[in-house]
């Protein structure tokens, strides 16, 4: 028999908060608590049988906890050990609180498992001895947690049950997560409920869950029941005998949600007089009423205990005795008795059978009652962040010490890597800030506001900044809050064009108000503009005025701007910007924010071939980020991450990278369409096709609702890219042209920054315009020369040689491809390489006289798959069957005087006509895709004049004719 250890106790069930019965058997399994649930309690009883792991979600009161406890009953007599964990609202700011409900219990079980540095950080974060951070002891953190359960797994399977994700506090999130998507085989299964609210919110929400979880985790809605589940629910629980049309109105009542739907029944039944047919339930439709109907069957002291427990983050019976609650076990015991608690008899938890129980009482207590609850509580609890949350919370008006002590609270959590926190800590420490303070109000909600930035959440900021605007006079504070304005628009900078005149005005003369204005001016030079000059003049502009001030970090921040756009311009001096922004003194947020100079040292070795170091640069940034708990840095650090993998050939990891920097962005609202770009590109690499073209058209979308001039030529970019993968040269080139176009207009000539010259001119080769492809080649030629960039040209005399197959100048371009092979090889881009070694088999596979069959595509094969480049695998596959269908055909007779007048392409495939190839056998002939011989076809005819191809064997045949009189 496995042991079960319940850490954080198996929480009542949302589905039946008020039965009493639920209680005593919370430890067992009543699988008849599932009613209604049939269909998704058997997707993840399959799911948890072969070894995976299941999200269950839905809004509150809708039955997940239900699911979730039967289940973990279940399965917990298969698994080895049973981790529980269960986060409340309240709580969800409190690092490691998560962590300790999990792992606290078996901590002395793995300890000599794991390294010394990971023990002694583990040990730290459980037991709140030391002063352990994610931002210190993160990577050390991260792998104790992994190798905590990985030593757990090998005396057996194990179980964790993780409810209420959705207040899962961020620090034990993060390692959830991270442990959970490298179990890989270890015989671990998690268990989980979340939270998610509404249909235009749900995908989004459990996305972001799912993150806390392995990859082959199955996602389980639960949706509302129907009016005869709702009938059976209240049945089973003893409200049997109801008129149909009260089933049918409480069904209406409530929604579906069986939590509602057995509160409305129970009120139902303690009412002495029922409704008469057509009357409305005699009870308000919303749960607070019901609530504070039973609040009142508690004694005095039994609520004000109870009150005490519902302003705790954590509330235990220790607590509450420390916090002047002698009796509490005893009046919690009462509460559970009434259905309002769910008290755990394994663990030290408090805890409400349903948040909305807890919030209700808080709501209807007296303010008095509630300050004297925090006065209480901030003397009782141990940790400083929330021992500062409840004086604040007890302290009526203005108050200095508060204010200070809410402060540094604020700056604990920031240091914490918890800027969330922080923004909260820092709005309430401007509550209780006097107004002739110093700092003021104003300037600690502009803190928060920019630890709100920081955290991804802009909404938040935004709103505090244009508050403090309508009241602020101080240019400072001013220019300050329009700072944070234009960082919550993001990518959309040009909404909120206005801002600039307002901010100019505000900083006068003063260099330090000014560097940050002009700093913000670059990047409206870039973004809304596109002028990468403009853009690096006030940048630079910016730089001086900041080192004028003093002001260190706008300085670095403007360096590390104008390096990148000197990078991405092919600027001869972006190096040495680079070094200078690099120099000490360093700000420690700006070294590691996606805007600071490690970003632009990345961007520059990515682009000068130095894969290794940029892999490095990347996740170091990142792995500060996250310490820092830097919600944008981290999306784009991914992302940065995901591009590097794919230049290397990882296309299964740069996959995984750009779709949980997608889904980051997605759940912060910030880089989204950067996201989706490179998304789209690691897609039609190694996943995908379609969905490849979807994200990319969503990036282009993006940046053209944004007006972002610089991520519209990258999307573009991708789209053509993806539209090459999936065999719509035609849209390869539309795509294309207009990157061209665009790059010529900011005047980026750096051919490394989006490397798309490549596919452009192999897409003008399938659509039959070699001497436009031709003229690409040269251009870029020039540029990569010029800036060094052996990989681009490697790509480009792969390039090139389509273009001189394609007429017919077949002696030199085995040996370009082969030295174009072997030097992306040397460089380290695995999937160019493997795209040279495909181009080179597909000219071998054309030449007249080779038999038909696989063997010239055997190597690209091989490459692909090494590179896990799955779409480009399915066109190696693709390509071999075509040539397995037949023969090649004869080489093409004379082309006629009347096919003079058409393109090369065009007149090769009218050839192949004559000779009577089939288009499969003419696209597998000139290396081109079905539908480009199709569509060459057409125009063929158009100019022509003709109407189909057997006209085309008729000028064919009245050649022949001509010669033999």
């Amino acid at each position: 028999m496995g042991r079960c250890l319940t850490l954080a106790g198996t929480r009542h069930t949302e589905g039946a908060v008020t039965v009493r019965r639920d209680f005593a058997e919370s430890a067992g399994c009543r699988f008849d608590l599932v009613i209604g649930r049939e269909e998704s309690f058997g997707a993840a009883r399959e799911q948890l049988t072969r070894g995976g792991s299941v999200l269950l979600h839905g809004p509150a009161g809708i039955g997940k906890s239900t699911v979730l406890r039967t289940l973990a009953a279940e399965y917990a007599r298969t698994a080895h050990t049973v981790l529980r964990c269960s986060a409340t609202e309240s709580e969800s700011h409190l690092p490691f609180l998560a962590l300790a409900d999990l792992l606290g219990q078996v901590l002395d079980e793995v300890s000599d498992a794991l390294p010394a540095a990971q023990r002694t950080a583990l040990e730290s974060a459980l037991t709140g001895r030391g002063e352990s951070t994610l931002q210190r002891d993160g990577l050390a953190l991260r792998l104790a947690v992994l190798s905590a359960l990985r030593a757990l797994a090998a005396a057996g399977p194990v179980l964790v049950v993780a409810d209420d994700l959705q207040w899962l506090d961020p620090a034990s999130a993060e390692l959830l997560g991270f442990a959970a998507r490298r179990l890989g085989d270890t015989p671990v299964r998690l268990l989980c409920a979340a939270r998610t609210e509404g249909p235009e919110t749900e995908g989004a929400a459990y996305d972001r869950h799912l993150r806390a979880s392995p990859p082959d985790t199955r996602a389980v809605r639960l949706g509302p029941l129907t009016r005869a589940q709702v009938s059976a629910l209240l049945d089973e629980r003893g409200y049997s005998g109801l008129p149909r049309s009260t089933v049918r109105d409480i069904h209406r009542t409530s929604g579906g949600n069986p939590l509602f739907a057995l509160e409305l029944g129970r009120a139902l039944a303690e009412s002495p007089t029922p409704p008469r047919p057509g009357e409305p339930l005699p009870v308000p439709t919303s749960l607070r009423a019901l609530v504070l109907t039973r609040l009142e069957m508690l004694s005095d002291d039994a609520r004000r205990t109870l009150l005490v427990a519902s302003a705790g983050a954590r509330p235990t019976p220790a607590l509450l005795r420390a916090a002047g609650r002698e009796n509490s076990e005893a009046e919690t015991a009462q509460a559970a008795a009434l259905g309002l608690l769910a008290t755990d008899p394994e663990g030290p938890a408090v805890r409400f059978a349903h948040p909305l129980i807890s919030a209700a009482l808080y709501a209807e207590a007296p303010a008095p009652e509630r300050r004297a609850a925090h006065a209480a509580l901030s003397t009782a609890a141990s940790d400083p962040i929330e021992r500062a949350r409840h004086l604040a919370l007890s302290t009526t008006g203005t108050d200095p010490e508060v204010a200070a002590r809410l402060a540094g609270a604020a700056a604990l959590a920031r240091d914490r890597g918890a800027p969330s926190v922080a923004a909260s800590l820092g709005l309430l420490a401007a509550r209780h800030t006097p107004a002739d303070g110093a700092p003021g109000p104003d300037e600690r909600r502009l803190t928060a506001a920019e630890d709100a930035i920081t955290a991804g959440e802009p909404d938040l900021a935004r709103d505090i900044a244009r508050e403090v605007l309508t009241r602020a006079g101080a240019p400072g504070e001013r220019v300050r809050a329009w700072m944070v304005v234009i960082e919550a628009a993001g990518q959309a900078i040009g909404e909120v064009d206005a801002v600039f005149p307002q901010a100019l005005a505000d900083a006068g003369d003063d260099p330090r108000l000014l560097a940050l204005v002009h700093y913000q001016l670059a990047w409206r030079s870039l973004v809304v503009q596109g002028d990468f000059a403009q853009g690096r003049e006030e940048a630079a502009h910016a730089a001086r005025l900041a080192a004028r001030a003093g002001d260190r970090r706008t300085e670095l921040l403007a360096m590390a701007l104008q390096a990148q756009a000197e990078t991405l311009m092919g600027h001869p001096d972006a190096p040495a910007t680079i070094r200078r922004a690099l120099e000490e003194p360093q700000d420690p947020q700006v070294a590691c924010h996606h805007n600071g100079a490690g970003s632009s040292r990345f961007r520059w070795l990515v682009m000068s071939d130095r894969l290794a170091e940029a892999r490095t640069t990347a996740t170091t940034l990142l792995r500060e980020a996250r310490r820092r708990g830097m919600a944008e840095s981290e999306v784009h650090y991914l992302r940065f991450l995901s591009e590097t993998e794919l230049h290397s050939g990882h296309c299964g990891r740069a996959l995984e990278l750009s779709r949980e920097s997608l889904t980051l962005a997605r759940d912060a609202g910030i880089g989204e369409g950067a996201g989706a770009m490179q998304a789209a590109l690691a897609e039609a690499a190694g996943g995908d096709v379609e969905r490849a073209l979807a994200l990319a058209q969503e990036a282009v979308r993006r940046a053209e609702e944004d007006g972002d001039a610089v991520y519209l030529s990258r999307a573009l970019a991708a789209l053509g890219h993806a539209s090459l993968v999936a065999g719509d040269a035609r849209a390869a080139v539309r795509a294309l042209r207009r990157v061209r176009e665009l790059e010529a207009g900011a005047g980026i000539t750096d051919p490394a920054r989006g490397r798309w010259q490549g596919d452009l001119a192999e897409a003008l080769v399938r659509t039959g315009e070699p001497a436009e492809a031709q003229d690409v080649i040269e251009v870029t030629r020039a540029h990569a020369l010029r800036l060094g960039r052996e990989s681009v040209l490697a790509v480009l005399d792969r390039a090139e040689a389509q273009v001189r197959a394609a007429r017919g100048e077949h002696r030199s371009v085995v040996t370009r491809l082969t030295s174009a092979r072997e030097r992306l090889a040397g460089l380290g881009y695995g999937l160019e390489e493997a795209r040279a070694a495909f181009t080179l088999a597909e000219l071998h596979a054309g030449r007249p006289g080779r038999a038909p069959g696989p063997a010239p595509y055997d190597e690209a094969a091989r490459l692909f798959r090494r590179c896990r480049a799955l779409p480009w695998l399915r066109q190696v596959e693709e390509a071999v069957a075509a040539r397995a269908a037949g023969p090649p055909p004869p080489a093409p007779a004379a082309v006629p005087d009347g096919l003079a007048s058409l393109a090369p392409m065009e007149r090769q495939v009218a050839a192949l006509v004559m000779e009577g190839a089939t288009n499969r056998e003419i696209a597998a002939r000139l290396f081109v895709s079905v539908k480009t011989v199709e569509a060459t076809l057409t125009r063929v005819y158009r100019k022509l004049g003709i109407r189909s191809r057997v006209d085309i064997v008729r000028l064919a045949a009245g050649r022949r004719t001509g010669a033999n009189e």
